[in-house]
């Protein structure tokens, strides 16, 4: 069985058509997904999905591609992670190819999200874009390995992503690792332990081979798992089974 570590399933181009995506997963064997928040805004229909459905968990977060909530603090995180089905906080982190100017309010509430996680004893779903230094330097400031997370959607080196996994965060790879030309993705997929890595689509973008260009669905991480089997000359299932384990064991520990 496999999981979509990281979708975003709330978004309006799914509105209708929820029955066909939790049919897709059905139908290749992925039994759950995470619906990763990006705004406070929209935290409701997230957790309403995730508390409607057995198949779907939830986070909350605010991506750093948006810009304001300059008071968002670490109640304003905390005190939403009370439902059972909500397991992590994020999307947090830092985002510098979007962005321009002075960065610092990024990194406030990249701080802000670490500690409401330690707060809550949940760990962190990290986006980092060409802000690697930054954003493994503040997670040692702010003492997130006590935390752990995923670096979500990897797209950084393998030096980043051993760097990353000593201080206890996970690996995730999107359906870039089918693309043809993600030639270092591939290394990095080869390379890293398989007890630090998940999978995801993050949905709706970024549908791999051989969908790519179509709107992205959960169903479509096998995708991923089997082009991450043939890189490392393993059985899907042996994926299959690591990647799962390694979800539950991040963010549903006994």
């Amino acid at each position: 069985m496999l999981v979509d570590s990281h979708c975003h399933i709330d978004f309006d181009e799914y509105a209708d058509r929820m029955p066909q995506i939790l049919d897709g997963m059905a139908r290749n064997q992925v039994t759950h997904a995470l619906c990763a928040c990006v705004n406070l805004t929209d935290f409701n229909r997230i957790l309403s999905l995730a508390a409607q459905y057995p198949q779907l968990f939830a986070s909350v977060g605010v991506h750093p591609d948006q810009v304001g909530m300059a008071g968002l603090t670490v109640t304003d995180l905390v005190e939403r992670t009370s439902h059972p089905k909500v397991v992590a906080i994020g999307e947090t982190g830092l985002d510098y190819y979007r962005q321009e100017g002075d960065q610092e309010w990024q990194r406030e509430r990249f701080r802000t999200h670490i500690r409401a996680a330690l707060a809550c004893s949940k760990p962190l779903i990290i986006h980092t874009r060409e802000a690697g230094e930054d954003t493994l330097r503040i997670i040692r400031e702010e003492g997130a390995r006590d935390t752990g997370g995923v670096m979500h959607c990897f797209t950084e080196t393998l030096d980043f992503a051993h760097a990353a996994i000593d201080l206890n965060f996970y690996i995730s790879f999107s359906g870039i690792v089918t693309f043809k030309n993600a030639r270092l993705i591939k290394e990095v997929a080869r390379a890293i332990p398989l007890e630090r890595m998940l999978i995801e689509t993050d949905s709706p973008y970024l549908a791999p081979v051989p969908h790519r260009g179509k709107t992205n669905e959960p169903g479509w991480v096998r995708h991923v798992a089997e082009e991450i089997a043939q890189l490392r000359g393993i059985p899907l299932d042996v994926l299959a089974n690591a990647t799962t384990s390694n979800f539950f064991r991040l963010f549903l520990p006994r």
